[in-house]
């Protein structure tokens, strides 16, 4: 069996983890073994590095320190966990990707796309989901949802402004825009039934 890569993305609270495990449920069901991992993290350095990132005050890092933490924590995770997933022939589904750095620190943290794409080229030998499913929802419903499932433990991009994840929101969707072939749009505002739904009829050219 081929194996394949897919990632989730959106903004804060749109359900990614939520469909991660819908989406590996489904596929298992199928007969394919599936790896489910997450960014920032996924192997030992990269969850390292994740502690890094996540924590502290919003201002701890800048956006360039910010996308050179996240290229060294991804070039870790694709040479542990993702090739070698890949490379049996199983399924990879991961909670947010290589997108989520060009959305947040790119578009939204003002770092040039092309200079993201060269660390990535660099770092990961530029490995891309097969498919991207982004789950659009509004900025305002995501904080709300966000706010519930974090009961005030929220990391520090969870904490940074409107206008920031409005941002980011845009560059997901302009991505979708510019690589129709791998990356979709899905409306994460329906529950979460309905959502998967979704999702899989955007796979369905993939799905075992």
């Amino acid at each position: 069996m081929t194996g394949r890569f897919l990632s989730l993305e959106g903004g804060e609270g749109a359900g990614k983890s939520t469909q991660v495990r819908a989406l590996a449920a489904t596929i298992e069901a199928r007969g394919a073994t599936v790896v489910v991992t997450r960014e920032p993290g996924g192997s030992e350095g990269a969850e390292a590095i994740r502690s890094l990132l996540m924590h502290g005050e919003v201002s701890r890092w800048d956006a360039r320190a910010e996308a050179l933490l996240f290229a060294a924590a991804r070039a870790d995770h694709v040479e542990k966990v993702i090739r070698p997933a890949l490379a049996a022939g199983h399924w990879v589904i991961s909670d947010r990707y290589l997108d989520s750095t060009r959305a947040y620190q790119g578009l939204a943290g003002g770092i040039d796309d092309a200079a993201i794409m060269a660390l990535h080229a660099f770092g990961s030998g530029g490995l891309l989901p097969d498919r991207t499913i982004v789950l659009d929802l509004s900025v305002q419903e995501g904080a709300r949802r966000a706010a519930l499932r974090d009961q005030g433990f929220t990391d520090r991009f969870a904490r940074r402004g409107e206008d920031f994840h409005h941002r980011v929101a845009e560059a997901f969707r302009s991505f979708a825009e510019r690589e129709p072939a791998r990356v979709r749009i899905v409306d994460a505002a329906r529950p979460p039934e309905a959502v998967t739904a979704a999702i899989l009829v955007e796979l369905a050219d993939l799905l075992p």
